[in-house]
C-alpha cells in the first residue's frame, strides 16, 4: 500500500470495510458484543451496539495500516506517529525496560515507532497466527527495523538474556493465558488469567516497566502516549510481588481501555476459561472441528510397504 496515503484516508477506508465485516460476521460480532456488555454492564444496549461497530471499524482501520508499514521508510514511520511522553523511553532505554502494551488503536505500529525512536531494536513476544502466510508476513513488516521476534513458547530464557544485554522488551499482556502459565487478576472486576512475564523480569532484574500505546485520533492521526515507569512493590514475598505486581499492570490496561473501549481488539475471549458460558457457541464450534479432524485422521489409510 502507497506510503502515500495520509491517515485520514486510511481511516476512511477501513470504517468502509469495517463496517461490511460488522454486517457479514455475526459470530464476531457477537463476541464483542458480550465481552463489551460483560466488562461494562453499565452501558446501554445502543452504546453497546455503537461501539461493537466502532471496533469493527478500528480493526480493519489497524489492518490496512499495517499493509502500508511494509512500505514506510524510518523517515516515514516517524512522521506518521506523534509522542507524549518520549522522555520515560529515553531514560528507560539506558538500562534496558519491559514496555508493556495492548491489542490498543494501532498496536504494530506501537512497536515499529518505538524502535526508530530510540534508533534501537525491540525484542517482542509475539504468539503466531494462522495460516502461517500471514504470520511470515506480519512477522516481516515486525522485523523490519530489526526488532527480534520471539515465539511465546520458548522465549523466556531468550528475555533474561536480553534483559541482562540492556535490550529493550515488548510484551502485549492483555491476552488471556492458560491457568498453569498465567497467575489470577481481575479485568473489569472480573477473574481472570495473565501473564506474570513483565512482573517476573521486572522483579529479578530491576527494570523498569512502562505502559505505551498507540492511539489513533479522531482525525486518524496516531500518537504514541508514554506513560512513567510503574510503582511495584517488592517484598520477602516473591509470590506476593508477581501477583501484585500482574494485577497492577493489567489495571493499567484496563484504564486505557476504559477510556477509549472502541479502540481494542474485544474479539479476544478474554474470559473464556473462568466464564466459558460467554462463548458456548464458540466453544461447541470448536470441539465439533476437533471431532471432524479426528474422524478424518482415522479414515487415512495406514501407509503400508512392500518390497
Amino acid at each position: 500500500m502507497s506510503s502515500s496515503i495520509s491517515n485520514r484516508a486510511l481511516q476512511i477506508i477501513g470504517g468502509l470495510l469495517g463496517d461490511i465485516a460488522y454486517l457479514l460476521d455475526a459470530r464476531h460480532r457477537r463476541i464483542v458484543r458480550r465481552n463489551l456488555r460483560f466488562a461494562m454492564p453499565e452501558k446501554d444496549p445502543f452504546w453497546v451496539r455503537r461501539t461493537t461497530r466502532k471496533v469493527f471499524q478500528n480493526a480493519a482501520t489497524t489492518f490496512l495500516e499495517v499493509l502500508q508499514i511494509a512500505t514506510l521508510s524510518k523517515e516515514e514511520v516517524l512522521a506518521k506517529v506523534s509522542i507524549e511522553g518520549g522522555e520515560h523511553l529515553r531514560q528507560a532505554r539506558k538500562k534496558g525496560a519491559v514496555i508493556i502494551s495492548a491489542h490498543m488503536g494501532n498496536w504494530e505500529m506501537a512497536h515499529i515507532f518505538v524502535a526508530c525512536y530510540l534508533e534501537d531494536p525491540l525484542v517482542l513476544i509475539a504468539r503466531k497466527v494462522k495460516p502461517e502466510m500471514v504470520n511470515r508476513m506480519l512477522n516481516h513488516v515486525r522485523s523490519r527495523f530489526g526488532s527480534v521476534i520471539l515465539d511465546k513458547k520458548g522465549a523466556f530464557i531468550k528475555l533474561v538474556r536480553a534483559i541482562r544485554q540492556g535490550r529493550t522488551i515488548g510484551i502485549l499482556i492483555d491476552q488471556g493465558t492458560k491457568l498453569s502459565e498465567g497467575v489470577e487478576v481481575t479485568f473489569f472486576g472480573k477473574k481472570t488469567a495473565a501473564t506474570p512475564v513483565a512482573a517476573i523480569l521486572a522483579r529479578r532484574y530491576g527494570v523498569p516497566v512502562i505502559p505505551a500505546f498507540c492511539i489513533r485520533g479522531d482525525d486518524g492521526s496516531l500518537k504514541l502516549e508514554a506513560g512513567p515507569p510503574l510503582s511495584l512493590v517488592k517484598t520477602s514475598d516473591y509470590n506476593h510481588d508477581i501477583t501484585t505486581n500482574t494485577q497492577k499492570m493489567c489495571d493499567v490496561i484496563e484504564d486505557a481501555i476504559r477510556r477509549r473501549p472502541e479502540q481494542w481488539f474485544w474479539f479476544h475471549k478474554r474470559w473464556k476459561r473462568h466464564y466459558p458460558y460467554l462463548y458456548l457457541e464458540d466453544i461447541a464450534r470448536k470441539m465439533r472441528q476437533r471431532q471432524k479432524r479426528k474422524r478424518h485422521k482415522k479414515t487415512i489409510p495406514p501407509n503400508t510397504f512392500s518390497d
